[in-house]
């Protein structure tokens, strides 16, 4: 069965102003979500799955989605705050939504088989695909556990010339199986050339250039539904009555990790992420993306 892409896009309404904002990127106008859906193609995905909000759901299958008719199937699952298991409500005065692991979930009608979890708004690298589609096509594993698999980038791939960022830093085994994820917020380079971060307990602390780093690009099989709807009815329970409390995918895999239920395989990949996380990061955005261009890498415009 052919992997489906799960694309996280229920955000993209508050931050792109009502989809006015589809930055365009590449050469010929082309979005980073292109790009996205392009690499996905060409590695041997079949469908497309966007988990968005209702409120922009129009707006979006008519200025985003049919970009992708013809080339790919395409499917729709919306993240609403009232989607949760039974026995469980919406806290009074809460309208945040109840975080990626959550809009991972939506998807649980629409996706069948093994399927790829990526953010919308950022450029993965078409090496990354097609590592997920082999390790895809590959996955045998231990019995008597789930396996997934992350795409693990080093983490000099991913700082911004422009200020610090957030990365959950990865440690593996011997057999390149996910041990633990943490996060380090503030990763910049300092001026010795030193790549330095801040440990949730407060500490600064340098970090190797080669680390790798989780960019929210993962893999799993179906199975990991069923995994999710527990881990995330025991969250409820604990947090559910919180006005901002949120289940991470990390948090999730983690959890079924820790308890030996699951492994995760981090996967090696040569492609850089690039991602707008501040304004000025745009140029380097699009200079990077007309370089693989100009490399042949990419097609211009995009088929």
């Amino acid at each position: 069965m052919k992997p489906t892409l799960l694309v996280l896009a229920a955000g993209m309404g508050s931050r792109y102003g009502g989809l006015k904002q589809m930055d365009p990127m590449g050469p010929s106008g082309e979005t980073v979500l292109d790009y996205s859906v392009f690499d996905a193609i060409r590695a041997g995905f079949g469908k497309v799955v966007f988990i968005i909000r209702e409120d922009f759901a129009e707006a979006f299958k008519s200025s985003v989605g049919a970009r992708f008719a013809g080339k790919i199937e395409v499917d729709y699952a919306f993240q609403k705050l009232d989607d949760l298991p039974e026995g469980f409500s919406v806290p009074e005065g809460r309208t945040k939504p109840w975080g990626t692991a959550h809009a991972v979930r939506a998807a649980r009608h629409v996706v069948s088989g093994p399927f790829a979890v990526i953010n919308a708004d950022d450029f993965y690298g078409a090496d990354a695909y097609q590592v997920i589609a082999r390790w895809f096509a590959s996955n045998t594993g231990a019995a008597g556990k789930d396996h997934y698999s992350m795409v693990g980038y080093p983490l000099k791939n991913t700082l911004s010339e422009h200020g610090s960022v957030n990365r959950g830093i990865c440690q593996t085994d011997a057999e390149g199986l996910l041990t633990d994820v943490e996060e380090v917020v503030d990763i910049a380079r300092d001026e010795d050339g030193i790549v330095r971060g801040t440990a949730l307990d407060g500490s600064r602390r340098e970090i190797a250039d080669i680390c790798p780093v989780s960019m929210n690009f993962w893999g799993f099989t179906v199975e990991y539904f069923a995994q999710l709807e527990e881990h995330f009815t025991t969250f409820l329970k604990e947090k559910g009555g919180e006005q901002k409390s949120e289940c991470y995918i990390p948090t999730v895999v983690d959890d079924f990790i820790r308890q030996d239920r699951a492994d995760c395989r981090v996967l090696d990949t040569t492609s850089s992420w690039f991602g707008v996380t501040y304004p000025d990061d745009k140029p380097h955005v699009v200079e990077s993306i007309a370089k693989l261009v100009a490399a042949g890498d990419y097609p211009s415009p995009l088929g």
